[in-house]
Parts: structure tokens; C-alpha cells; sequence
């Protein structure tokens, strides 16, 4: 049964990114998801020396897994296209930098332009409990609590996209440990429901630098011993940690719908919960507790529980939790469940390992892939049930080969849980999108213009590598009218300073374009895009009319480099160009002021305090002060080597 109400209260799923280990974005999810892929590995050295700490017999200072699951290249970071300096990037939190290229992905999957949505109270809701950039920091000594540590507090993390984008609305960390992300999503909901916000990014980000945590965890019992999550299993064993970032986007439904947006799914409930007292310790989870929310949820979503599909479960392969989670699944949804129609549980702890913090949104996120595939992969590491669980009783089933969601004439409905040692349950109801009606009929023969554009050449010759891919046979977009790309190329994606304009009558024309250009470096300009290579935006409805159909396109090809501590480079050749290399915040040449490349009073004094350092000699804070371009300052610091010698 549907309340008459709950369109108007529903939230749509418009957009969607992620950083997993395995799976670098959404769609490497669903083909890890889909193979049955273990994406666990052994603990990289360059997190923390595994083969000093690792230990099978339970010690103090010893862990007890040599493998979790881990994301390369955390250390990247395209720092030009979002305005930092080599130095800011190198002392800023990885979490936030991931967070921020994340986020861009999500809102380029959405089809919302962030330049149309800055000033807006666009909303932010992240969940995080981990600040392992800042705790390495200053563990080195006190000498290294510098003001730049500041950006570096775990508050920071919501409020770095916000600034980044401009975002005005709510801006939120949220920490309830291993529900924090899916809490992130109740409360994006909630504000989006209250017009609070008219859009809104709700996010999780887990990066794992120290062993602390999983030391802990050890001498408790309970961390898995081999690094695996085995959910439902007789020998499931204890936690499997793992890094995540991932991000979505979130409109009403109605606005969504009215907008022409792409849904991918619909949040339809949500509900959170403490388990109070109900348990006789805060750390010991409550049965009680998790029923409450479970039917709070499904009463927020106007949903009898036993309508219900699929469940993502917390699932993070605990001895205690698994068949506490499990009974209250089964209570709760199989009230009233018809005895051949089990309900499928899974988790993508069992593939990835557990995101803590971001846990809730990975599991999210493999759901609405599920919904919208229609099937629901098998959960891994499944050999015996656990006997703990009355599975006879129960109407439940957890997948160990790839099942088809019923189809029931209706669309298939879904849960998604999430539990914290904070006690504090999160689940959220989510059902599958409509299909969308069938794309009109476009005229063949008629050329469109596909503008692309970037914040620099490299990466504009990147893009139109991408496109051209996507266009040909066999790429995404030869499914897709042509009509329908060029559209969304014009008005769902940011244009950059670095533009390109190609015309064409079919895809195999535009792909042969963009392809002489990433060869010959330059095309013959459009009569149409005259005014986009001038710097203004595309004008759909003057040129062609009637507006097309928001289809997927290839997302921005980032130009990252690796940021990390100890790394920066050592000085040679021009001390002023290797400076400003790791200070300024753009391209510059001798007649650029130092003003109008972010040589900001902060960044001056860094450079005095680097200058003192490597010419050894007394810098004039005055003197500096003076120096107003690039030239000036070159010609200062040669004067100043030569003096040095």
C-alpha cells in the first residue's frame, strides 16, 4: 500500500559517484558486483609497515589481518582545476580532495551544472569518522601543528565542497561511526523534504592511513583474521575494513521530474534510531532497536514491509551482528511474506570490504544499481549459514549466484541498513525508477553542434579522446540519439576556458572530428561556434528548438598528480619558477602579478620561510612585500642565489 502522498515526499536519486577498491567509478561497481569480484588486497606499505604489526596470536601493538580493502592513488589530486597550489594541495586531507573530484563526478552524472548552482542553498551532508591525514601530521611533533593543520579538522570536509562549488545551504558532518553515511542520506532527505535545500549532495569518505583502529579492533576479537567480510557465514569472523568515497545527488522527485532529470532511483523512507537502553551495554547492539527503525522506515515510506525485494544489510560479517541483523530482517519484512517469495539479502562488505563511515552509501549506491539492472549479485564468502540464524524460520535468502529481482507488475522496492557502535540504525526505503518514456524521434541528417570544453589543453584532448570513444560503435553513446547527446553536452555540462566545437550529421562524424583534433591539434571553427570559442555558453533553443533528452556522457578526465608529505620537489634550475610551481594557483609568465595568480599573504609567508631555508641566508619580509609580478620576482631570487654563493 502507497499513501496518496508519497510522490510529493519522495526524493530522487539523480546522480551518482564513487571511488571503491576495484572500482574507480559506478559502473566498474556493477561489473565487480556482477563478476563476484573479492576486491580486498594485502596492506600497501605505503599505508603502514603490515609485516611488523600482523600477528595470528592476539597481542598488544598487534593486528590481526595483513588485508583490508584499499583504493590507488590517493595521493592524486588534479589541484589546477580546483584553483590550489602544489603546496595546498600537498597539506590538505586526501579525504577532501577525493571528496571534491567525487563530488564533481556525482554532480556530472546528475546533469546539474555546479556554475548554475552556485549561490544556491545546495545542500552538503557527509559522513566521515576518521582524520588520519591530521593525526600522522601530528604525530611527528608539535612543530608540525602549523596553521595550514587547520584545514585538516574533520568539520572541514562538507565545508570544502561547499566552498569549492559555492553551495550555500546546510553544510554537515555527520559521525554516528559505521551509519554515518546512510545518516547523511536521512538527513539530506529530510531537508530536501522541508525545502530546506533544493538539492543536495549526501556523502561518505573513509580513508585509511594508521593501523590504530584496526589494532584496537583486534584486541577486541573482533577483526576479521583474513581481511574478508562473510556475511551470513558460519565462520564470519569480524570486521574487514576499507576505503571509500561516494556521493549522490538528491532532488524531489517532483522537481526532478518537472526539471527533465535523469532518476535512478527513488528514495521513497527513511528513518533513524538509538538503541537507547534496550541493550545493556552503548557498544552491544539491540534487536529492539533495529526493529524500531526498520518499521519506522517503512511507515515513513507509506510501504508494507513484506512488498519489499531486496535488502542491502549492514552486513559486516560479525559473529554477534550478522544473526541480530538477520532475525530482525526477517521479522520484520517476513510478516505477512508469501512462503515462494523469499527476500534476497545481500552485502558489498562481502566484495570490498567494510567503508565504516562510508559504508551506507556504498551500500546504497550497489543498491540502485540492483534496481536498475534488475538483478542482485551474489554476496561472496558464503560456504556454510550460520547456524545461528533460524533460516528455516526466517523467509530470507542471501544470494550465492546472480538472481533476477521478481518481476511483480509493479517497481521493485528495496532496503538499505546501516548500523553504528553509536548505536544509532539508519534504513532507507528506496524503490525502482519508472522507465522513462520512449526518446521521440530525432531527424537523421540534420548536424548538431557537440561543444566540449576543460580547464586546460591536456585535458581537453583527453575529453575529446573519451567522446570520440563513447560515439563509435560499441561505445556508450551509439545508443543514444544524437539529438540527445549534443544536448546535454550544451546545457548539463559546465564550459570551461579550454573550448572545442565539432559539427556533425551522425556519431561517426562527430567521433572523426573529435579524433583529428586530439591528432591534429586544431579543427577548422564551426560557423555556429563562433560565439562558444568567444566565451559565451551555447544557446540550445535558439538553434535547434525543441530541447532534447539528459542522457550520461563521459565524465571530466581529471589531470591529477601525486601529493603527498616528503615528496615535494627539491629545488633546481629557477628558484622562482620551482616556487611558484608549488604556490600558485594558475599558469602564469613574467608579466602575471603575483595577486592574480593566488600569491596570497599566506602563500608569501610560506615562500619567505622556503626561500630562508634553501639560500640559507636572512629574506627581508619588506623587500618581498614589494615585489608585485612574476618577472620582479624572478630577477629578485636570482639576485638573492647569487649572493648566497
Amino acid at each position: 500500500m502507497i499513501r496518496s502522498d508519497v510522490d510529493e515526499r519522495s526524493v530522487a536519486v539523480v546522480g551518482m559517484a564513487c571511488r571503491l577498491p576495484g572500482a574507480p567509478g559506478v559502473d566498474d561497481l556493477w561489473t565487480l558486483l556482477r563478476d563476484g569480484v573479492d576486491a580486498t588486497t594485502e596492506t600497501p606499505r605505503e599505508r603502514y609497515d603490515v609485516d611488523a604489526l600482523h600477528s595470528d596470536v592476539p597481542g598488544p601493538g598487534r593486528i590481526a589481518s595483513r588485508r583490508a580493502g584499499y583504493l590507488g592513488g590517493v595521493a592524486d589530486f588534479d589541484a589546477e582545476f580546483f584553483g590550489m597550489s602544489a603546496t595546498e594541495a600537498m597539506e590538505l586531507d586526501p579525504q577532501q580532495r577525493l571528496l571534491m573530484m567525487t563530488a564533481w563526478e556525482a554532480l556530472e552524472d546528475a546533469g546539474q551544472r555546479p556554475d548554475l548552482l552556485a549561490g544556491s542553498r545546495t545542500g552538503v551532508f557527509v559522513g566521515n569518522a576518521r582524520a588520519d591525514y591530521l593525526e600522522l601530521a601530528l604525530r611527528q611533533g608539535l612543530e608540525n601543528a602549523t596553521a595550514a593543520q587547520l584545514n585538516n579538522f574533520r568539520s572541514l570536509l562538507p565545508a570544502r565542497v561547499s566552498h569549492a562549488f559555492d553551495f550555500r545551504g546546510p553544510s554537515v558532518l555527520v559521525d554516528t561511526a559505521c551509519s554515518a553515511s546512510l545518516v547523511a542520506v536521512h538527513q539530506a532527505v529530510q531537508s530536501l523534504r522541508v525545502r530546506e535545500c533544493p538539492v543536495a549532495l549526501a556523502a561518505g569518505v573513509n580513508i585509511t592511513l594508521r593501523p590504530d583502529e584496526g589494532v584496537v579492533m583486534s584486541q577486541a576479537g573482533s577483526m576479521s583474521g583474513d581481511g574478508r567480510s562473510k556475511f551470513g557465514d558460519a565462520k564470519a569472523d569480524g570486521h574487514a575494513p576499507s576505503d571509500a568515497v561516494a556521493v549522490v545527488v538528491l532532488k524531489r522527485l517532483s522537481d526532478a521530474l518537472a526539471d527533465g532529470d535523469r532518476i535512478r532511483a527513488v528514495i521513497q523512507g527513511s528513518a533513524i534510531g538509538n538503541d537507547g537502553r534496550t541493550s545493556d551495554t552503548v557498544l552491544n547492539p539491540s534487536l529492539e532497536g533495529q526493529l524500531e527503525v526498520l518499521r519506522w522506515a517503512y511507515e515513513d515510506a507509506g510501504v508494507s514491509p513484506a512488498d519489499v525485494d531486496y535488502v542491502e544489510a549492514h552486513g559486516s560479517g560479525s559473529p554477534a551482528l550478522d544473526p541480530l541483523e538477520l532475525s530482525a530482517l526477517g521479522t520484520v519484512l517476513g510478516a505477512g511474506r508469501p512462503h515462494d517469495r523469499p527476500l534476497l539479502v545481500g552485502s558489498v562488505k562481502t566484495n570490498i570490504g567494510h567503508a565504516e563511515a562510508a559504508g551506507g552509501l556504498a551500500g546504497l549506491i550497489k543498491t540502485v544499481l540492483c534496481l536498475e539492472h534488475g538483478q542482485v549479485p551474489a554476496s561472496l564468502h558464503l560456504a556454510t549459514p550460520n547456524p545461528q540464524v533460524d533460516w528455516d524460520r526466517l523467509p530470507l535468502v542471501v544470494p550465492r549466484t546472480l538472481h533476477e529481482l521478481p518481476e511483480r507488475g509493479r517497481p521493485a522496492l528495496a532496503g538499505v541498513c546501516a548500523q553504528g557502535s553509536s548505536a544509532l540504525n539508519a534504513h532507507v526505503v528506496v524503490r525502482q525508477a519508472d522507465r522513462p518514456a520512449p526518446a521521440s524521434a530525432a531527424p537523421t541528417g540534420v548536424p548538431y553542434l557537440l561543444p566540449l570544453s576543460a580547464r586546460g589543453p591536456a585535458a581537453l584532448r583527453a575529453l575529446a579522446r573519451a567522446y570520440a570513444a563513447y560515439l563509435r560503435p560499441g561505445g556508450e553513446g551509439a545508443g543514444y540519439a544524437l539529438r540527445d547527446i549534443c544536448f546535454s553536452a550544451t546545457t548539463r555540462r559546465q564550459h570551461h576556458d579550454h573550448r572545442l566545437a565539432v559539427e556533425g550529421a551522425d556519431h561517426e562524424e562527430l567521433a572523426a572530428a573529435l579524433t583529428a583534433f586530439t591528432e591534429w591539434g586544431s579543427l577548422p571553427l564551426p560557423p555556429a561556434a563562433r560565439g562558444y570559442y568567444e566565451g559565451r555558453d551555447p544557446d540550445w533553443e535558439t538553434t535547434y528548438g525543441e530541447p532534447g533528452r539528459f542522457v550520461p556522457l563521459p565524465r571530466y578526465p581529471w589531470q591529477t598528480k601525486r601529493y603527498w608529505p616528503g615528496e615535494e620537489h627539491q629545488a633546481g634550475g629557477d628558484l622562482a619558477e620551482w616556487m611558484l610551481r608549488e604556490h600558485a594557483r594558475t599558469g602564469f609568465d613574467d608579466s602575471s602579478t603575483l595577486t592574480e595568480i593566488g600569491i596570497d599573504s599566506l602563500a608569501r609567508l610560506r615562500i619567505l620561510v622556503e626561500l630562508a631555508k634553501t639560500t640559507s641566508r636572512d629574506v627581508d619580509p619588506e623587500e618581498f612585500g614589494q615585489l608585485r609580478t612574476v618577472g620582479e620576482l624572478r630577477q629578485w631570487t636570482q639576485a638573492l642565489e647569487a649572493a648566497a654563493l
